[in-house]
C-alpha cells in the first residue's frame, strides 16, 4: 500500500511538471558588477583663455603714458601637487592703445604689445563637486613694446589673482580669473575667461 501511494505521488508530480512545461531551467550564475571608482583629476592640466586688460597711466621720462583697455589671450600649464595646491607656468599676449602726453605737445596714440611669462602657486578650494574657488600668486616677467615711442622694455614683479572654476564634466572646466600685477606699465590688471582641460 505504501509503495502504491508513493508511486502514485511521484507519477502525479511528474504529470503536473509535464503539464506545466516540464523543462527545468538552470539557474543563471550571479554576475558580479565591476567596482565603481570615483573619478580623480589628472595631475596635469592646461587652460586656454581670452583676456581683457584694464590699462593704466604711468610716467615714462618726460611723458605720461595712458593705456586704455585691450585684449589678448593666454595659456596656463599646470601640475597639481595635492591637497588643493598646484604650480603653473603662465604665458599671455595682450595689446592696447597707449596715449603719450608731453607738456607743450599734442597727445599721440600708438599700439602697444605685452608678452608676459609667470610661475605661480595656486590653491583651489572645492565648494561642491562642480564649483571651486582659487587664489594664486607668483613671479612674472614682462616684455613691453611700443614701436612708435621707441619703447622696447622688460620688467619683472609679482602677480596675485583670484578666480572660480566650474566643472562641465570630468575633463573640462570653465575658469574665470582676476589678476593684479605689481609691474608698473600701461598694461594694467587683467580679467581672464577660459577652459581647463584635464589630461
Amino acid at each position: 500500500m505504501k509503495k502504491f501511494v508513493l508511486m502514485t505521488s511521484v507519477a502525479s508530480l511528474m504529470a503536473l511538471q509535464l503539464h506545466a512545461g516540464g523543462d527545468i531551467v538552470p539557474v543563471e550564475p550571479v554576475v558580479e558588477l565591476p567596482e565603481v571608482h570615483e573619478h580623480t583629476e589628472s595631475d596635469f592640466y592646461v587652460i586656454v583663455k581670452g583676456l581683457r586688460i584694464a590699462g593704466d597711466k604711468v610716467h615714462h621720462e618726460e611723458a605720461t603714458l595712458d593705456g586704455d583697455s585691450g585684449y589678448g589671450f593666454g595659456i596656463d600649464l599646470g601640475y597639481r601637487l595635492g591637497h588643493g595646491f598646484a604650480v603653473e607656468y603662465d604665458f599671455s599676449y595682450a595689446t592696447n592703445t597707449v596715449t603719450e602726453t608731453v607738456e607743450g605737445h599734442e597727445p599721440e596714440e600708438a599700439d602697444a604689445t605685452y608678452y608676459t611669462h609667470a610661475i605661480d602657486l595656486v590653491y583651489t578650494y572645492e565648494l561642491t563637486e562642480t564649483l571651486g574657488v582659487f587664489a594664486k600668486a607668483g613671479y612674472e616677467y614682462e616684455i613691453e613694446e611700443i614701436e612708435d615711442y621707441h619703447i622696447d622694455a622688460d620688467d619683472n614683479g609679482f602677480n596675485y589673482g583670484v578666480g572660480v572654476e566650474v566643472a562641465v564634466d570630468h575633463t573640462y572646466k570653465v575658469v574665470a580669473e582676476y589678476e593684479h600685477s605689481t609691474i608698473d606699465g600701461p598694461r594694467g590688471n587683467s580679467i581672464f575667461l577660459g577652459v581647463m582641460y584635464n589630461f
